[in-house]
């Protein structure tokens, strides 16, 4: 049995870890990071709370199948990379959309490299953690 000590930093530390791994997937097209290491930070906070908590709890709070997980991020990635074509480029060409342009700011932009990157976490987490949920049940 875990104490509450353990359970409690266990649950602070995946929140954190959580929230830093989405500031290292924003943040990597442009500085290092984005959405493999973004992925890896995420799973090693639930990790950690599957560590202290147990692997049910710790399906129980990532409320979807890792496997499934998976199979989302590597459509997202997949689509992000068919998207080019719509636009008579290669595939997995970026693509940019400025939201809010005006004559005097680019607005906001979002990119398919973003799309790519998100898709790339999910894939990331959902390996990560079948795997690391499949070695805890049959320890």
């Amino acid at each position: 049995m875990n104490s509450v000590i353990l359970i409690a930093g266990a649950r602070l530390q995946a929140v954190l870890l959580l929230v830093f791994s989405a500031y290292m997937m924003l943040r990597g097209h442009n500085a290092p990071g984005g959405g493999f290491i973004g992925g890896l930070i995420a799973a090693t906070g639930f990790v950690i709370y599957a560590i202290a908590c147990g692997t049910a709890d710790a399906r129980k709070a990532l409320r979807f199948d890792p496997g499934s997980i998976a199979g989302a991020g590597l459509g997202i990635a997949l689509l992000a990379g068919i998207m080019a074509v719509f636009w008579g480029d290669a595939l997995f060409t970026g693509q940019w959309l400025f939201i809010g342009a005006t004559e005097d700011s680019k607005g906001i932009p979002l990119s398919t490299v973003l799309v790519f990157d998100i898709g790339v976490y999910l894939v990331v987490l959902g390996a990560i953690l079948s795997i690391t949920f499949a070695l805890e049940d049959a320890v």
